[in-house]
Order: structure tokens, then sequence, then C-alpha cells
């Protein structure tokens, strides 16, 4: 059979979904929310590893501790910035749109974002104990659960800018692109309090108000933008603003390079965000601003919209089950044994050889995943909504596997 006629049934589908798509859809917004989203499944499977212990129990490792020359791959695959800043935007375009009540309106987001959320926990919870009774180390399930867990932090911290969506508007009608500037000056005051010469006299938990001003950062921009208060010229200033904040936080200011973090390092950028991160969210926005118009020209053909569709209607799936793909082949691996790229210590030039071939694997086992965790991501039909008592045993085994996970049982 030919290549052409191999071909043509998938580029059937893809004029299929094109001729669905209206035509007042924002074509350049969907792909830029697709490649923050595949960036994470790919940051992960890539500058995350395994270690085995000597009773074949999994532990986490990351190819960053050997090898610091990876750590500007964390800088394209952290895409975080993106993310909120596409999140703001598409909030305040629907927040605009509303028919209803505010409440009612982040209510639905709110569903979106929970369901598949306790889905992929309920799963676990139910999961772990056949797992353990099977066979497989303690160890390697509460490595696996910290795994699943880690990523869904982003879903608590996005309902709450969400939340706060209608102020966020309010200041963009005010203050335009610089609405944003407060946040990224509460970042910078806090890093100077813990990084600074009075670094010994503050607490520790002062860090955690980073958490929100410096992710809602972005998604402040975002709604800057779909208000149209961020041009060109705004677009140019947050590019080469954030770019130089970056260098010089990294050169002079000797902030840690890698986007996310380390095992074992003293600092990191990531949790909580630090003002390397705001920096660069903020020089990712600029260029994404600029960029917004090439990238809908080329979205605007079939072949190229249709992956970007596939990926948005799975947003949320992405989101909570990659890791659980990676680790379904890594714990049946650990059985085996040592072997190359995934049950072995990220140390050498082999295993990242190694690991980029296990990519695929990642890859092939999410979409069977994905086949069937797609259903939490869907909402229910009219009048087969959850019970009272379905939803209550559900809560109770997410909240059991999120302790589990954070090692407080």
């Amino acid at each position: 059979m030919s290549a052409c006629a191999t071909l043509a049934p998938l580029r059937k589908v893809a004029a299929r979904i094109d001729g669905r798509t209206p035509a007042h859809r924002d074509r350049a917004i969907d792909g830029l929310r697709a490649l923050a989203l595949l960036a994470v499944p790919t940051g992960h499977w890539l500058l995350g590893g395994f270690t085995l212990d000597a009773d074949g129990g999994l532990h986490n490792a990351s190819p960053l501790s050997a090898f610091g020359g990876l750590a500007p791959a964390s800088w394209v695959l952290q895409m975080l910035g993106i993310f909120f800043l596409v999140g703001g935007y598409a909030s305040a375009l629907s927040f605009g749109r509303r028919t209803g009540s505010t409440g009612a309106w982040l209510k639905g987001r709110v569903v979106r974002l929970g369901r598949p959320v306790l889905g992929v926990t309920v799963v676990w919870a139910l999961a772990a104990p056949v797992l353990y009774a099977a066979g497989v180390p303690e160890a390697s399930l509460r490595t696996g659960a910290t795994l699943v867990v880690q990523p869904l932090w982003f879903v608590g911290v996005y309902v709450v800018v969400t939340a706060l969506t209608p102020y966020c508007v309010r200041a963009a009608r005010s203050l335009g692109g610089w609405a944003a500037a407060p946040l990224l000056g509460s970042v910078a005051v806090v890093d100077f309090l813990r990084y600074g010469p009075l670094a010994d006299s503050v607490p520790s938990w002062l860090a955690l108000v980073n958490i929100l001003p410096g992710w809602l950062f972005a998604y402040q921009l975002g709604v800057s933008w779909a208000e149209r208060r961020i041009g060109r010229r705004g677009a140019w200033l947050l590019l080469a603003g954030g770019t130089l904040l970056f260098a010089a936080l990294l050169t002079v200011f000797h902030y840690p390079a890698s986007m996310v973090g380390v095992p074992g390092a003293a600092r990191t950028n990531s949790h909580p965000p630090s003002l390397l991160v705001t920096a660069l969210a903020s020089a990712q926005s600029g260029a994404a601003i600029l960029l917004r118009d090439r990238l809908a020209k080329l979205l605007a053909r079939p072949a190229l919209w249709a992956p970007v569709v596939v990926v948005n209607l799975s947003a949320m799936t992405i989101l909570c089950w990659h890791q659980t793909a990676m680790l379904a082949a890594a714990v049946p691996g650990s059985f085996v044994g040592e072997l190359a790229g995934l049950t072995t210590a990220p140390d050498s030039l082999g295993w990242l050889a190694a690991r980029l071939a296990w990519m695929p694997v990642f890859a092939a086992l999410f979409v069977a995943l994905a086949r069937y965790a797609r259903r939490f991501e869907v909402p229910p039909r009219e009048g087969r909504r959850a019970s009272t008592l379905r939803r209550t045993v559900a809560g109770l085994l997410a909240a059991g596997f999120a302790v589990f996970a954070l090692g407080l049982a």
C-alpha cells in the first residue's frame, strides 16, 4: 500500500475536524495551549528518572543532578507561563460572554478541572492496594503516588487564579499590561527577603507568598491581552525585559539554572516560583503575542490543526495521566531489574540516549490509557449525574490517596 493511500484516511479526518471548526475560533491560542500541554509530559519524561533500591523499589532521580548542562532544556520545556497566559486570555473572553452569574461561570470551569483530578486519584486509590498485594514494593507505590500528585498542584493554583478573573479584567481595563507589574514586584520583594542579606532572619514559609503572584503574573498578562491592552510594542517590552532580567538573575544574582527542581539542590525556582520563573514567563508571553499571527496562519492547514484540537480536547487527561504512563513501564521494569534509561541511575550519556528511546513507549502507553481516562474529562449527560453517596466515596478515596502521596500516612 502506498504512502498516499495510508495517509488518505488521516487527511479525511483532518479535513472533517477543520470543517467543523467555527470561523471565530482563535487557532493561535489553541496552538499555544497545545504546545504548553505537550511540554509537560515531555519535560517529566525526559528530566525525570528512577533508581532501584536493594528490594527492587523505585525512587525518584533526575539527570539534572549529574548533567547541569541540561538546564537550558528546562527553559524550553517549562511553558507554564504560556499556559497561564493562554488561560487568562481564554478566561477573560469566556467571562465576557457569560450569560449567567459569575458564580455559575466559575462553577462550570471548576467542575471541568475537578472531574479529571478526582478520576485519576480515585483510580490510583483503588489500584494501590491491588498493586501492593501483587508484590509491588511500598517504595515504588509511594514514588508513583508522588509523581501522580506532583503535577496536580497546578490545578489548585489555576482554580484560584480563575476565581480572580473578574478582578483581573478590571485591573486590565484600568492599567492595561502594567496590571501585571505589581505581581512581578511582589515576587521580587519576597525573593530579596529570602535570598538577600536578611535571609537568615526570614522564616521559610515566606517563600509560599510567591505562589499566587508568581503564577497570576502570566494569567494577568493574558487577561490584558484579551482586553486588547497589550500590542506589539508591549510584547517587545515583555520579550526584551524578561530576557534581560532572566540573564541578570542567572549571571549576576546566581539563581539556579534549572527551571525544575533538582534532587539535593538547596534552592529551586519552581516550588514556589522565583523571580526567574516570572522573567521567563514575561519573555515567553512577549514571544507568543508577537508570533500569534504567524501561528494562526500555520494552523489554517487542516493537517496541523487537527492534532491541536485533539490535544486541547484531552488537556486534563494529559496533565493527570502522563506520569501514570511512565510508571506503567517503570513498575513492571523494576521486576526485571536494571533497564537502561528506565530503572538505572540517570547519570550517564548512555542513560540519556536510552531515555529518548523509551519516550515513544511512554507515549504509546499514554494513548492506551487515555482511551479510558478521557471519560473523566467528558461532562456527564443530563440525568446521569453521580449520586451523593458516589461523590462522597470518590472524595474520600481521593483524599486518602493524597494523604498517602504526601507522606502523611
